[in-house]
């Protein structure tokens, strides 16, 4: 078996279905990989939540801006 010094690693990203295409040097040899890291490219539910929360809050802030500045034209309007 081959040894694979670590400054040899390479990073590849998967295809749809979790493929990695590893090149033609690799062509009709027996290859072993090592899967060392898995990251996600989509955020965790808890992530969602607070990022849902926070934009909730933000929204509610902005209406509330919105509903004294709106009130303040108005009563400028009426007179």
């Amino acid at each position: 078996m081959t040894k694979v010094d670590a400054r040899d690693l390479r990073t590849n990203e998967t295809d749809d279905r979790g493929r990695i295409y590893l090149g033609t040097e690799y062509a009709n040899k027996r290859v072993t990989v090592a899967v060392v890291e898995v990251e996600s490219d989509h955020p965790n539910e808890d992530e969602l939540a607070a990022a849902y929360r926070e934009a909730s809050e933000s929204a509610e802030e902005l209406a509330e801006e919105w509903d004294e500045a709106s009130d303040e034209a108005w009563d400028r309007l009426d007179k």
